[in-house]
């Protein structure tokens, strides 16, 4: 296709509310460098981790001016978006195995370890530009091939963020066929996602969620369904994924079996929790934060996204540029599942 010279996204100009997201029809359609490609952006998903960035909630930057990313200090304006499926529409030098007209994702947590820093990673929307724009440029060796996959773009765009941390959580806390596994936010992005996922792998799992989304949990394949602040049976789990934090940390150490695991990646509860350490040393109980994810986390994610083997829900979808409506949505947690954002078609 003809490349325009500009660009229609949302650039993220500062720390704070809303009102910092400001829509431009004037970006530069970024051009790919040796090893990087030029992706037409067909869908993006809602994220915490978006919103999050947005509030600073992650802390300052080093110079306490710049806003804080993953990685450090992040450069502004920037275009968030963690979660990506498009199509292929430039390559840049040295590029191989990738062709113009793939569809494509890409992980939003993205491996580039250093010397000494093995466990280290960029992220989409944050180190660099992402999806909430109609194109978006991204490292070769990050991008994947899903053009086979039976599902739609919209439900790829899914699937990156919300997927892709909750099949780390289950790696990491060990969790396989005939296991009993309890997911806290389960009608959520990631909780949904935990839930289908464990009911993939031969797990029983059971949702923790507000009143009126069982149906949903149940329909993503769990066993049962608990309401917040319902009683939670002890020691009847081996494993945990929580997504929460907050003040019901202490009922999730106790629901563990002598031996059990829990795997954390968020805190929308709160980020401080309380927890008898003798019940947690006493039973050789392990803990487990979850962000970094290794290469073959994501690579599995996309095998099962190129068998069609997991659906997501996608509750709403809405154009790029009502991203404020769209965000606020999400933080209500009125539906479940996720939100898909679309950008704009390019004009001829």
């Amino acid at each position: 296709m003809d490349l325009p010279a500009h660009m229609s996204g949302v650039l993220l100009t500062a720390h704070g509310g809303p009102e910092v997201l400001r829509w431009s029809d004037r970006i530069p359609v970024p051009v790919p460098r040796a090893g990087e490609v030029l992706v037409r952006v067909s869908a993006a998903g809602v994220n915490n981790t978006d919103i999050a960035t947005r509030e600073g909630w992650y802390g300052r930057g080093a110079d306490g001016d710049g806003a804080s990313g993953w990685a450090g200090a992040m450069q502004l304006p920037r275009i968030q978006g963690a979660d990506l499926c498009g199509r292929v529409v430039a390559v840049g030098p040295g590029v191989r195995g990738i062709t113009t007209g793939m569809r494509v994702t890409c992980g939003t947590n993205q491996p580039e370890p250093l010397p000494g820093q093995p466990v280290r990673f960029v992220a989409i929307g944050s180190e660099y530009d992402g999806a909430f724009a109609q194109f978006a440029v991204v490292p070769a060796r990050h991008l994947h091939d899903v053009s086979a996959s039976p599902l739609g773009d919209i439900e790829i765009a899914a699937m990156p963020c919300a997927y892709g941390t909750a099949l780390n959580l289950l790696l990491r806390a060990g969790i396989g066929a005939d296991m009993d596994v309890l997911v806290t936010g389960a009608s959520g992005g990631v909780g949904l996602a935990a839930v289908a996922l464990a009911a993939h792998l031969g797990a029983r799992p059971v949702g923790i969620c507000q009143a009126g989304k069982s149906a949903a949990v149940l329909a993503a394949g769990a066993v049962a369904v608990l309401g917040r602040g319902e009683h939670i049976p002890r020691e009847a789990f081996d494993g945990v994924i929580d997504v929460v934090g907050g003040a019901g940390w202490p009922d999730r150490i106790e629901a563990l079996r002598p031996g059990g695991r829990v795997a954390v990646a968020g805190a929308i509860a709160g980020p401080d929790v309380e927890t008898d350490l003798r019940r947690v040393y006493l039973r050789d109980v392990s803990i487990f934060g979850c962000t970094y994810q290794p290469p073959e986390v994501f690579a599995r994610l996309v095998d099962i996204i190129n068998g069609g083997r997991v659906r997501p829900l996608v509750s709403r979808t809405y154009p790029l540029r009502d991203i404020a409506r769209a965000q606020a949505d999400f933080v209500t947690k009125s539906l479940p599942g996720k939100l898909v954002l679309i950008p704009p078609e390019i004009s001829a």
